[in-house]
């Protein structure tokens, strides 16, 4: 499924990177939150990047919140 996107123990402390690079997703992620483009990132931070790869970090982050568990306090106490 994440054919761009790597989970390494031993690369950026295991946490999921860009294949082949030790770009951590998040990285890429807080770079979209700062609302800059996917060409300027690979222009100005990212230059091995490609278009491809910045969109597997979106995808793998919309797939791990659409599948998380959210447990509210209010449900504990019952």
């Amino acid at each position: 499924m994440f054919e761009r996107i790597s989970v390494n123990s031993e690369i950026c402390g295991g946490k999921p990177c860009v294949k082949g690079t030790r770009i951590p997703v998040h990285m890429v992620l807080e770079l979209i939150e700062a609302e800059i483009c996917f060409q300027k990132i690979i222009e100005d931070y990212y230059p091995n990047l490609k278009k491809e790869d910045i969109k597997a970090c979106v995808e793998y982050a919309k797939v791990l919140i659409k599948d998380e568990e959210i447990h509210f306090a209010t449900e504990l106490k019952e």
